[in-house]
Protein backbone atom coordinates (compact mmCIF):
# COMPACT_ATOMS: atom_id res chain seq x y z
CA UNK A 1 0.00 0.00 0.00
CA UNK A 2 1.42 3.59 -0.69
CA UNK A 3 1.41 5.60 2.00
CA UNK A 4 -1.02 8.25 -0.01
CA UNK A 5 -3.54 5.26 -0.13
CA UNK A 6 -2.87 4.49 3.04
CA UNK A 7 -3.44 8.33 4.19
CA UNK A 8 -6.36 7.81 2.18
CA UNK A 9 -8.05 5.59 4.22
CA UNK A 10 -7.07 6.84 7.60
CA UNK A 11 -9.10 10.04 6.97
CA UNK A 12 -5.66 11.88 7.10
CA UNK A 13 -3.34 14.17 5.23
CA UNK A 14 -0.17 12.86 4.28
CA UNK A 15 1.78 15.75 5.62
CA UNK A 16 -0.16 15.04 9.09
CA UNK A 17 0.83 11.52 9.17
CA UNK A 18 4.25 11.66 8.30
CA UNK A 19 4.62 14.19 11.33
CA UNK A 20 2.98 11.85 13.85
CA UNK A 21 5.29 9.49 12.48
CA UNK A 22 8.59 11.90 12.58
CA UNK A 23 7.38 12.76 15.91
CA UNK A 24 6.31 16.33 15.56
CA UNK A 25 3.01 15.87 16.03
CA UNK A 26 1.58 13.98 19.26
CA UNK A 27 0.28 10.20 18.51
CA UNK A 28 -3.92 11.19 19.57
CA UNK A 29 -6.14 7.98 20.14
CA UNK A 30 -7.82 8.75 17.04
CA UNK A 31 -4.63 8.05 14.90
CA UNK A 32 -4.01 5.10 16.32
CA UNK A 33 -7.26 3.89 15.97
CA UNK A 34 -7.12 4.75 11.93
CA UNK A 35 -4.00 2.99 11.89
CA UNK A 36 -5.52 -0.23 13.39
CA UNK A 37 -8.61 0.05 11.16
CA UNK A 38 -6.96 0.60 7.96
CA UNK A 39 -3.84 -1.99 9.00
CA UNK A 40 -6.56 -4.47 10.35
CA UNK A 41 -4.11 -4.83 13.90
CA UNK A 42 -6.69 -5.86 15.92
CA UNK A 43 -6.11 -2.85 18.63
CA UNK A 44 -2.55 -2.99 18.67
CA UNK A 45 -1.44 0.66 17.95
CA UNK A 46 -4.38 1.83 20.40
CA UNK A 47 -3.28 -0.62 23.42
CA UNK A 48 0.76 0.56 22.28
CA UNK A 49 -1.06 3.97 22.93
CA UNK A 50 -2.70 3.12 25.92
CA UNK A 51 0.21 1.75 27.90
CA UNK A 52 2.33 4.38 27.01
CA UNK A 53 0.02 7.04 28.55
CA UNK A 54 -0.21 4.94 31.57
CA UNK A 55 3.47 4.96 32.08
CA UNK A 56 3.37 8.45 31.54
CA UNK A 57 0.70 9.08 33.97
CA UNK A 58 2.26 6.62 36.85
CA UNK A 59 5.55 8.57 36.33
CA UNK A 60 4.01 11.82 36.97
CA UNK A 61 2.03 10.81 39.65
CA UNK A 62 2.73 12.12 42.94
CA UNK A 63 4.54 9.29 45.49
CA UNK A 64 2.07 9.43 48.61
CA UNK A 65 -1.11 7.54 49.91
CA UNK A 66 -3.14 8.81 46.64
CA UNK A 67 -0.42 8.58 44.08
CA UNK A 68 -0.17 5.02 45.84
CA UNK A 69 -4.13 4.45 45.25
CA UNK A 70 -4.08 5.93 41.76
CA UNK A 71 -1.11 3.80 40.27
CA UNK A 72 -2.51 0.37 41.92
CA UNK A 73 -6.08 0.83 40.18
CA UNK A 74 -4.79 2.05 37.13
CA UNK A 75 -2.18 -0.92 36.94
CA UNK A 76 -4.81 -3.42 38.12
CA UNK A 77 -7.35 -2.82 35.81
CA UNK A 78 -5.01 -2.78 32.45
CA UNK A 79 -5.99 -5.54 30.35
CA UNK A 80 -4.07 -8.32 29.16
CA UNK A 81 -3.39 -6.68 25.76
CA UNK A 82 -2.13 -3.36 27.13
CA UNK A 83 0.23 -5.60 29.68
CA UNK A 84 1.83 -6.81 26.56
CA UNK A 85 2.39 -3.56 25.37
CA UNK A 86 4.13 -2.26 28.27
CA UNK A 87 6.90 0.10 27.54
CA UNK A 88 10.00 -0.86 28.94
CA UNK A 89 11.67 1.92 31.29
CA UNK A 90 15.35 2.45 31.06
CA UNK A 91 17.98 2.27 33.39
CA UNK A 92 18.26 5.80 34.13
CA UNK A 93 14.49 5.86 34.32
CA UNK A 94 15.04 2.72 37.13
CA UNK A 95 17.26 4.39 39.03
CA UNK A 96 15.02 7.61 39.43
CA UNK A 97 12.23 5.44 40.46
CA UNK A 98 14.77 3.96 43.85
CA UNK A 99 15.68 7.50 44.44
CA UNK A 100 11.73 8.89 44.64
CA UNK A 101 11.28 5.29 46.64
CA UNK A 102 14.19 6.56 49.33
CA UNK A 103 12.84 10.56 49.33
CA UNK A 104 9.17 9.30 49.89
CA UNK A 105 10.69 7.24 52.89
CA UNK A 106 11.84 10.67 54.38
CA UNK A 107 8.39 12.11 54.24
CA UNK A 108 5.96 9.20 56.06
CA UNK A 109 2.46 10.88 55.97
CA UNK A 110 -0.53 9.73 58.15
CA UNK A 111 -2.83 7.43 56.34
CA UNK A 112 -6.34 7.62 56.29
CA UNK A 113 -8.80 4.76 55.37
CA UNK A 114 -12.68 5.90 54.02
CA UNK A 115 -13.84 2.67 54.00
CA UNK A 116 -16.38 1.13 56.41
CA UNK A 117 -15.76 -3.01 56.33
CA UNK A 118 -13.68 -3.75 59.39
CA UNK A 119 -10.45 -5.16 58.95
CA UNK A 120 -9.11 -7.01 61.65
CA UNK A 121 -5.48 -8.37 62.17
CA UNK A 122 -6.30 -11.63 61.89
CA UNK A 123 -7.45 -10.80 57.94
CA UNK A 124 -4.12 -9.19 57.93
CA UNK A 125 -2.44 -12.36 58.82
CA UNK A 126 -3.90 -14.57 56.92
CA UNK A 127 -2.95 -12.54 53.89
CA UNK A 128 0.33 -12.35 55.19
CA UNK A 129 0.58 -16.52 55.18
CA UNK A 130 -1.08 -16.83 51.60
CA UNK A 131 1.72 -14.78 50.43
CA UNK A 132 4.25 -16.63 52.01
CA UNK A 133 2.78 -20.02 50.68
CA UNK A 134 3.00 -18.36 47.19
CA UNK A 135 6.80 -17.76 47.68
CA UNK A 136 7.31 -21.31 48.13
CA UNK A 137 5.18 -22.07 45.39
CA UNK A 138 7.18 -19.84 42.99
CA UNK A 139 10.74 -21.97 44.61
CA UNK A 140 8.96 -25.06 43.93
CA UNK A 141 7.13 -25.08 40.90
CA UNK A 142 8.27 -21.72 39.04
CA UNK A 143 6.54 -19.17 38.24
CA UNK A 144 4.29 -20.47 35.26
CA UNK A 145 0.45 -19.59 36.64
CA UNK A 146 1.81 -18.04 39.93
CA UNK A 147 2.02 -14.62 38.67
CA UNK A 148 -1.88 -14.30 38.23
CA UNK A 149 -2.15 -16.01 41.89
CA UNK A 150 -0.24 -13.42 43.19
CA UNK A 151 -1.99 -10.65 41.30
CA UNK A 152 -5.59 -11.91 42.51
CA UNK A 153 -3.55 -11.33 46.23
CA UNK A 154 -2.69 -7.88 45.31
CA UNK A 155 -6.40 -7.02 43.82
CA UNK A 156 -7.36 -8.21 47.04
CA UNK A 157 -5.15 -6.04 49.21
CA UNK A 158 -6.36 -2.90 46.93
CA UNK A 159 -9.98 -3.96 47.53
CA UNK A 160 -9.62 -3.68 51.33
CA UNK A 161 -7.53 -0.48 51.05
CA UNK A 162 -10.12 1.02 49.36
CA UNK A 163 -13.31 -0.32 51.32
CA UNK A 164 -11.65 -0.98 54.81
CA UNK A 165 -11.71 0.62 58.05
CA UNK A 166 -8.51 0.06 60.16
CA UNK A 167 -6.28 1.71 62.38
CA UNK A 168 -3.05 3.07 60.96
CA UNK A 169 -0.76 -0.05 62.07
CA UNK A 170 -3.06 -2.23 59.92
CA UNK A 171 -3.24 0.37 57.07
CA UNK A 172 0.48 0.15 56.95
CA UNK A 173 0.55 -3.29 57.07
CA UNK A 174 -1.57 -3.54 54.19
CA UNK A 175 0.59 -1.26 52.06
CA UNK A 176 3.22 -3.40 53.01
CA UNK A 177 1.40 -6.67 51.93
CA UNK A 178 0.42 -4.80 48.74
CA UNK A 179 4.49 -4.04 48.50
CA UNK A 180 5.17 -7.95 48.38
CA UNK A 181 2.30 -8.89 46.56
CA UNK A 182 3.45 -7.03 43.76
CA UNK A 183 6.91 -7.87 44.04
CA UNK A 184 5.85 -11.39 43.79
CA UNK A 185 3.82 -10.70 40.45
CA UNK A 186 6.98 -8.68 39.27
CA UNK A 187 9.56 -11.71 39.78
CA UNK A 188 7.24 -13.79 38.75
CA UNK A 189 7.17 -11.73 35.31
CA UNK A 190 10.62 -11.55 35.40
CA UNK A 191 11.26 -15.17 35.17
CA UNK A 192 8.42 -15.67 32.65
CA UNK A 193 10.82 -13.38 30.36
CA UNK A 194 7.87 -10.71 30.55
CA UNK A 195 10.69 -7.64 31.80
CA UNK A 196 8.38 -4.69 30.81
CA UNK A 197 5.51 -5.89 33.06
CA UNK A 198 7.52 -6.75 35.70
CA UNK A 199 9.15 -3.01 35.66
CA UNK A 200 5.48 -1.99 36.54
CA UNK A 201 4.81 -4.13 39.45
CA UNK A 202 8.76 -3.33 41.29
CA UNK A 203 7.44 -0.12 40.54
CA UNK A 204 4.29 -0.70 42.58
CA UNK A 205 6.22 -2.64 45.32
CA UNK A 206 8.34 0.67 46.19
CA UNK A 207 5.21 3.02 46.22
CA UNK A 208 3.40 0.62 48.43
CA UNK A 209 6.71 -0.08 50.26
CA UNK A 210 7.26 3.75 50.91
CA UNK A 211 3.25 4.68 51.71
CA UNK A 212 3.55 1.99 54.59
CA UNK A 213 6.87 3.30 55.91
CA UNK A 214 8.50 0.36 55.38
CA UNK A 215 12.18 0.35 54.14
CA UNK A 216 12.84 -3.26 54.43
CA UNK A 217 9.85 -4.81 52.35
CA UNK A 218 10.63 -1.76 49.92
CA UNK A 219 14.71 -3.17 50.03
CA UNK A 220 13.99 -6.73 49.27
CA UNK A 221 11.74 -5.51 46.35
CA UNK A 222 14.63 -3.42 44.96
CA UNK A 223 17.16 -6.02 45.71
CA UNK A 224 14.64 -8.18 43.08
CA UNK A 225 14.59 -5.66 40.17
CA UNK A 226 18.39 -5.16 40.78
CA UNK A 227 18.42 -9.10 39.56
CA UNK A 228 16.06 -8.07 36.70
CA UNK A 229 18.36 -5.20 35.59
CA UNK A 230 21.93 -7.28 35.43
CA UNK A 231 20.29 -10.23 33.83
CA UNK A 232 19.08 -7.83 31.08
CA UNK A 233 22.98 -5.82 30.71
CA UNK A 234 21.99 -3.25 33.16
CA UNK A 235 24.67 -3.94 35.53
CA UNK A 236 25.46 -0.64 36.61
CA UNK A 237 22.28 0.42 37.42
CA UNK A 238 21.90 -2.96 39.54
CA UNK A 239 24.74 -1.72 41.59
CA UNK A 240 22.84 1.76 42.22
CA UNK A 241 19.56 -0.13 42.99
CA UNK A 242 21.22 -2.33 45.46
CA UNK A 243 23.49 1.00 47.31
CA UNK A 244 19.65 2.80 47.59
CA UNK A 245 18.48 -0.35 49.03
CA UNK A 246 21.42 -0.94 51.64
CA UNK A 247 21.42 2.74 52.41
CA UNK A 248 17.86 2.39 53.03
CA UNK A 249 17.46 -0.26 55.48
CA UNK A 250 21.32 0.72 57.20
CA UNK A 251 20.72 0.31 61.14
CA UNK A 252 16.83 -0.39 60.39
CA UNK A 253 17.40 -4.35 59.83
CA UNK A 254 18.99 -7.15 60.30
CA UNK A 255 22.16 -8.97 59.15
CA UNK A 256 20.58 -11.33 57.63
CA UNK A 257 19.55 -8.55 55.09
CA UNK A 258 22.57 -7.24 54.99
CA UNK A 259 24.03 -10.50 53.57
CA UNK A 260 21.14 -10.31 51.13
CA UNK A 261 21.97 -7.31 50.24
CA UNK A 262 25.99 -7.46 50.01
CA UNK A 263 25.34 -10.57 48.04
CA UNK A 264 22.91 -9.51 45.29
CA UNK A 265 25.88 -6.45 45.58
CA UNK A 266 28.66 -8.87 44.82
CA UNK A 267 26.72 -10.36 42.15
CA UNK A 268 26.23 -7.04 40.35
CA UNK A 269 29.40 -5.69 40.45
CA UNK A 270 30.93 -9.12 38.81
CA UNK A 271 28.80 -8.12 36.01
CA UNK A 272 30.46 -4.72 35.48
CA UNK A 273 33.79 -6.95 35.94
CA UNK A 274 34.75 -4.80 39.49
CA UNK A 275 36.77 -8.00 40.94
CA UNK A 276 37.94 -6.13 44.54
CA UNK A 277 34.65 -4.60 44.91
CA UNK A 278 32.84 -7.81 44.49
CA UNK A 279 35.69 -9.55 46.92
CA UNK A 280 34.71 -7.15 49.13
CA UNK A 281 30.76 -7.17 49.31
CA UNK A 282 31.22 -10.90 49.31
CA UNK A 283 32.95 -10.87 52.91
CA UNK A 284 30.73 -8.57 54.18
CA UNK A 285 27.90 -11.16 53.19
CA UNK A 286 29.38 -13.62 54.95
CA UNK A 287 30.47 -12.01 58.02
CA UNK A 288 26.79 -10.35 58.44
CA UNK A 289 25.09 -13.72 57.97
CA UNK A 290 27.95 -15.16 60.50
CA UNK A 291 26.21 -13.03 63.03
CA UNK A 292 23.21 -15.92 62.82
CA UNK A 293 19.26 -15.39 63.00
CA UNK A 294 17.51 -12.85 64.91
CA UNK A 295 13.87 -12.50 66.19
CA UNK A 296 13.10 -9.89 63.27
CA UNK A 297 14.64 -11.13 60.19
CA UNK A 298 11.89 -10.69 57.68
CA UNK A 299 10.19 -14.36 57.21
CA UNK A 300 11.09 -13.35 53.35
CA UNK A 301 14.64 -14.13 53.74
CA UNK A 302 13.85 -17.97 54.75
CA UNK A 303 16.54 -19.04 51.78
CA UNK A 304 19.25 -16.82 53.14
CA UNK A 305 21.61 -19.38 54.00
CA UNK A 306 25.69 -20.04 53.31
CA UNK A 307 24.23 -21.92 50.70
CA UNK A 308 23.30 -19.63 48.87
CA UNK A 309 25.66 -17.10 49.44
CA UNK A 310 28.39 -19.91 48.25
CA UNK A 311 26.21 -20.24 44.97
CA UNK A 312 26.00 -16.30 44.63
CA UNK A 313 29.51 -16.59 44.98
CA UNK A 314 30.43 -19.53 42.44
CA UNK A 315 28.40 -17.40 39.87
CA UNK A 316 30.23 -14.24 40.65
CA UNK A 317 33.93 -16.01 39.78
CA UNK A 318 32.69 -17.75 36.57
CA UNK A 319 31.25 -14.25 35.50
CA UNK A 320 34.97 -12.93 36.42
CA UNK A 321 36.71 -15.30 34.60
CA UNK A 322 38.25 -17.63 37.32
CA UNK A 323 36.35 -20.96 36.76
CA UNK A 324 38.42 -22.87 39.11
CA UNK A 325 37.14 -20.86 42.19
CA UNK A 326 33.68 -21.11 40.33
CA UNK A 327 33.94 -24.66 41.05
CA UNK A 328 35.27 -24.15 44.43
CA UNK A 329 32.61 -21.97 45.76
CA UNK A 330 29.39 -24.08 43.88
CA UNK A 331 30.86 -27.39 45.73
CA UNK A 332 31.05 -25.81 49.17
CA UNK A 333 27.69 -24.43 48.46
CA UNK A 334 26.13 -28.01 47.77
CA UNK A 335 28.33 -29.23 51.08
CA UNK A 336 26.86 -26.65 53.19
CA UNK A 337 23.19 -28.35 53.65
CA UNK A 338 21.95 -26.45 50.45
CA UNK A 339 18.79 -28.39 49.54
CA UNK A 340 18.42 -26.95 46.38
CA UNK A 341 17.19 -29.79 44.07
CA UNK A 342 13.90 -30.25 46.70
CA UNK A 343 13.34 -26.69 47.85
CA UNK A 344 14.79 -24.77 45.29
CA UNK A 345 14.92 -26.53 42.16
CA UNK A 346 14.60 -23.16 39.27
CA UNK A 347 17.31 -21.64 41.26
CA UNK A 348 19.85 -24.98 41.36
CA UNK A 349 18.94 -25.22 38.15
CA UNK A 350 21.17 -21.98 37.27
CA UNK A 351 23.41 -22.76 39.79
CA UNK A 352 24.17 -26.71 38.56
CA UNK A 353 24.39 -25.06 34.47
CA UNK A 354 26.77 -22.30 35.65
CA UNK A 355 28.70 -25.28 37.84
CA UNK A 356 28.54 -27.10 34.80
CA UNK A 357 29.91 -24.44 32.70
CA UNK A 358 33.05 -23.70 34.83
CA UNK A 359 33.82 -27.58 34.31
CA UNK A 360 33.31 -26.89 30.59
CA UNK A 361 36.00 -24.17 30.66
CA UNK A 362 38.78 -25.90 32.69
CA UNK A 363 38.05 -28.75 30.30
CA UNK A 364 36.45 -31.51 32.21
CA UNK A 365 33.58 -32.97 30.27
CA UNK A 366 32.76 -35.43 32.40
CA UNK A 367 31.98 -33.34 35.55
CA UNK A 368 30.14 -30.99 33.14
CA UNK A 369 27.32 -33.54 32.01
CA UNK A 370 27.44 -34.68 35.00
CA UNK A 371 26.77 -31.15 36.53
CA UNK A 372 24.40 -30.20 33.17
CA UNK A 373 22.53 -33.66 33.76
CA UNK A 374 21.80 -32.54 37.49
CA UNK A 375 20.37 -29.33 36.22
CA UNK A 376 18.40 -30.81 33.89
CA UNK A 377 16.86 -33.14 36.24
CA UNK A 378 15.94 -30.02 38.94
CA UNK A 379 13.87 -28.76 35.91
CA UNK A 380 11.48 -31.50 35.49
CA UNK A 381 7.91 -30.00 36.43
CA UNK A 382 9.44 -26.45 36.83
CA UNK A 383 8.01 -24.31 34.68
CA UNK A 384 10.51 -21.32 34.36
CA UNK A 385 11.58 -19.55 30.89
CA UNK A 386 14.47 -18.12 32.65
CA UNK A 387 16.10 -20.93 33.90
CA UNK A 388 14.96 -22.91 30.38
CA UNK A 389 16.93 -20.46 28.50
CA UNK A 390 19.74 -20.74 30.81
CA UNK A 391 20.38 -24.82 29.98
CA UNK A 392 19.64 -23.68 26.60
CA UNK A 393 22.39 -21.06 26.51
CA UNK A 394 24.44 -24.48 28.11
CA UNK A 395 23.53 -26.83 25.63
CA UNK A 396 24.81 -24.97 22.58
CA UNK A 397 28.29 -24.37 24.55
CA UNK A 398 28.45 -28.75 24.61
CA UNK A 399 27.55 -28.70 21.00
CA UNK A 400 30.88 -27.57 20.65
CA UNK A 401 31.92 -30.90 22.05
CA UNK A 402 29.36 -33.33 20.22
CA UNK A 403 32.36 -35.38 18.72
CA UNK A 404 33.02 -37.17 22.61
CA UNK A 405 30.10 -39.88 23.30
CA UNK A 406 29.65 -38.76 26.93
CA UNK A 407 28.52 -35.56 25.16
CA UNK A 408 26.45 -36.72 22.56
CA UNK A 409 24.66 -39.26 24.87
CA UNK A 410 23.83 -36.05 26.94
CA UNK A 411 22.07 -33.88 23.96
CA UNK A 412 20.39 -36.99 22.28
CA UNK A 413 18.72 -38.18 26.30
CA UNK A 414 17.98 -33.92 26.20
CA UNK A 415 16.76 -32.68 23.58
Amino acid sequence: MTFHRFATLAGYSEGHLRSVENSRREVTADVADAYDRVLNSGGMFGARLAAYQARTDAASTPWGQDGTTAVLHGLLNVSDVDRRSFVAASGAALTTVASRWRSALDLPEPLAATGTRQINPALVAHIDQRLDHLRHLDDELGSGDLAALARSELAFVAQLLKAGSYTEQISRRLYSLAAEASRQVAWDHFDQDNHTTAQRYFEMALRASATADDPVTGAYALSFMAVQCYSIGLGEQAVSLLETARNAVSGKSTARMAAMLAARSARALSKTGDRRATAHMLHTARTELDQGPHPDDPPTLYWVTEGEIEMIAGSCALELGDPAEAIRRFDTAISADYRGEDQYPRSHAIYMARAAEAHLAMRDLDAAVDRASHAMRCLDGVDSARSKSTLAGLRKKLKGHGEVPLVREFLEATR
